[in-house]
């Protein structure tokens, strides 16, 4: 029988998840689960590196994140579920590659420069922020992770992945497979202004949402910005509430929607409605397994638990081999 492929992800503890999240990064986990060997982790290091000012709720988040992902379907019988922060080895490979590391692979990074420019309200000039990726490198190699999955705005991280870990093999002997890029297919969902779904934004529907803001949030929704009045004919090709009906609608409902809006024989409020409805019923079962984990924290806790000692009992016998390499 044929070894499953090693693939490894993860994902920043900065609130509760939200719709973009599920459709971006955690749908295409679950539905890896059968076919790979999975390691998720939750990357609360990571989230210091934007964040070391006000540190307080990201052991909260952990926690949430944890609930969100197992309402979701993500199963610790099928992968790896574990906390960055509490395997230590990820903390000193991450040292020994920045010793190897040259300072322009981290310059020019694309999302080095996007977030100094989107988060200017924070100063990002710290060692930390600009060495990210190394840490990120780390994550991923320790584990000699053979693929993790993104969307296309990460494929320069996981490139640079390789360029470190072949650097270190080339100085020191081979240790590291040099993980491929896996893209993720990522269905196009905006927040309810129209613009990329974000907690900073206050666009975002969440996971956890109760009916009541479900309803109350795709009420406000921006639709076809040409639709002024309900007479007018829409466009559903660029109207928001149509990608999100084509999502979580049956298909003979959308089938309907499609020319009902095109002459106007529905207006943007009644379509509203029909989706919200829909909408409802597809976070029901998550909302209800949120709700369960929430009052069952010990079993959340014991995932934690369960799943990081698993992936520390990687991350030694990997770091074994790395100071043998470097002979320390």
């Amino acid at each position: 029988m044929t070894e499953k492929k090693r693939i490894v992800s993860g994902m920043r503890p900065t609130g509760a998840l939200h719709l973009g999240n599920l459709h971006g990064a955690l749908q295409n986990w679950i539905n890896m689960q059968p076919d790979y060997d999975c390691f998720f982790f939750i990357a609360d290091w990571h989230a210091l590196t934007s964040d070391y000012e006000n540190p307080g709720n990201i052991k909260k988040y952990t926690r949430n994140m944890m609930i969100d992902w197992l309402a979701a379907g993500l199963d610790p019988e099928k992968s790896v579920l574990f906390v960055q922060s509490r395997i230590r080895e990820h903390a000193e490979l991450f040292l020994l590659l920045s010793m190897i590391t040259p300072v322009p692979w981290l310059e020019r990074n694309p999302t080095y420069k996007e977030q100094i420019d989107a988060l200017q309200n924070k100063d990002l000039s710290t060692f930390g922020f600009l060495g990210y990726p190394v840490l990120q490198a780390a994550d991923i190699i320790i584990y000699k992770a053979e693929g993790v999955p993104v969307g296309i705005d990460q494929a320069p991280h996981i490139e640079l992945t390789r360029e470190i870990a072949r650097r270190f093999n080339h100085l020191y002997g081979r240790v590291f497979p040099e993980p491929d890029t896996i893209l993720t297919e990522i269905s196009k969902i905006l927040g309810t202004d129209r613009r990329k779904m974000s907690k900073s934004y206050s666009n975002a529907i969440f996971l956890s949402d109760s009916p009541e803001q479900i309803r109350k949030k795709v009420s406000q929704m921006i639709t076809d910005p040409q639709r002024i009045k309900r007479t007018d004919p829409g466009d559903p090709s660029v109207c928001n509430v149509f990608t999100f009906h084509q999502l979580y609608s049956p298909t003979d409902l959308v089938a309907q929607v499609d020319p009902d809006c095109r002459s106007a024989k529905i207006g943007c409020v009644e379509c509203k409605k029909k989706m919200a409805e829909h909408l409802v019923a597809y976070l029901s079962p998550i909302r209800d397994k949120i709700e369960y984990y929430k009052n069952h924290t010990d079993q959340v806790e014991q995932v934690m638990a369960e799943g990081s000692d698993k992936a520390r009992q990687v991350a030694a016998k990997t770091l074994a081999e790395v100071r043998d390499a470097v002979r320390i």
